[in-house]
Order: structure tokens, then C-alpha cells, then sequence
């Protein structure tokens, strides 16, 4: 489990040095570069989200169970993550409603991810790792659409063709991840009885 957090402290904190302590980044952008600044932050998220892999690997191996939730769940959480990956295609794709209306849709896609992981898996190392990137995004998204607000940054209006690509992008991403990646890259299917 340490190993397991010690990569979600890594990650997320990487994440919010620019909202936590944004003149001590200045300093070391302006002390060290911008260029070595960006591969630091870039070798400290990467080393994050490999130990958050390996740690959480090794915590399903010792499951300690907090609470029981219901295998209908499963359903639920399999419509949170296709509402999550249209929700990050939406960041992405130009000029579409959803990024226009959410200003931060992929933070918000973690959410949601998180909130539907939560909500199916009742082992301590699920809470531990759904919870962490939910409360992670959640103080992200809310700060990062407070700074925008205060800075009258807009996202470009929606087209209703930047809204179906994202819709069938994330669509496509959330079926080959849900019924193909997931079992390969976890090891559990999370399909598994609904297909």
C-alpha cells in the first residue's frame, strides 16, 4: 500500500504545485528553464503513475475489505466511465458544447471515473486510489475554473460538429478500453456477465 501512495502523493502533488505554490514554480522555471522544469515535471508524474500501478497491483494481492457494494453496481459504473471518456475526448476535440459549457471537462471526467469506481469496488486499495484522484480533480477543476473566471478565459462556443466527435471518439475509446484493455492492462473484466 505505501508504494501506492507514495506514487498518488507523487502524481497529484506534481499536479498541484502550479495551484499550491505558484511563485516558488516561477522561481525554478526561471532558475532552471522551462525546457528541464517541463522534464522534471514530466519524469516525477511519469515515476508517480508507475508506482500508483505497481503499488496498486501489489495492494490487490492483500484486499481488505471496506464495504460490499452490490454486483448491479457494475452497470452503473460501466455508464460513469463512458459518460468519463466522452468527457475527456470533450478537453480535447475543438470548439464542442461540453468543453464550452464545463471549461474543465477532462478534471471532470476523473471525477466521474472515480465517483463510478467508487461506487463498485469496496476494497481499502479501491478507496485509497479512486478517492485520492477524485478529491485530486475535484480541487483541481474547481480551482482551475476559479483562475479562469477571474482571468475572463472563455472556451471557443460549441459547434454540433465538435460535439459529435467528441460523443463518438470517446464513445469508441470507452468501448475498446471497456470490453478489450481493461482486462488486459488491470486484469479484470469489467464486462464480465454483461456481454
Amino acid at each position: 500500500m505505501q508504494i501506492l501512495i507514495f506514487g498518488l502523493f507523487a502524481f497529484c502533488g506534481v499536479h498541484l504545485v502550479r495551484l499550491l505554490a505558484p511563485r516558488w514554480r516561477e522561481r525554478q522555471i526561471a532558475h532552471f528553464g522551462e525546457r528541464p522544469w517541463k522534464g522534471l515535471f514530466a519524469l516525477v508524474a511519469l515515476a508517480g503513475l508507475v508506482m500508483i500501478c505497481w503499488g496498486f497491483g501489489l495492494a490487490r494481492q492483500l484486499p481488505l475489505v471496506l464495504y460490499a457494494p452490490p454486483a448491479s453496481l457494475r452497470h452503473l459504473t460501466a455508464l460513469f466511465t463512458l459518460v468519463a471518456f466522452v468527457l475527456v475526448a470533450a478537453a480535447y476535440v475543438p470548439r464542442n458544447h461540453i468543453k464550452a459549457a464545463l471549461g474543465q471537462p477532462m478534471l471532470l471526467g476523473v471525477v466521474v471515473w472515480a465517483s463510478g469506481h467508487l461506487l463498485s469496488n469496496g476494497m481499502l486499495h479501491d478507496a485509497v486510489l479512486f478517492g485520492a484522484f477524485l478529491s485530486w480533480a475535484l480541487l483541481m477543476a474547481l480551482a482551475l475554473q476559479q483562475r479562469d473566471r477571474l482571468a475572463g478565459v472563455r472556451a471557443a462556443p460549441g459547434t454540433l460538429r465538435g460535439d459529435g466527435i467528441a460523443l463518438v471518439v470517446g464513445t469508441v475509446a470507452w468501448a475498446v478500453f471497456a470490453f478489450w484493455l481493461h482486462g488486459w492492462l488491470i486484469g479484470v473484466d469489467p464486462m464480465a456477465g454483461m456481454h
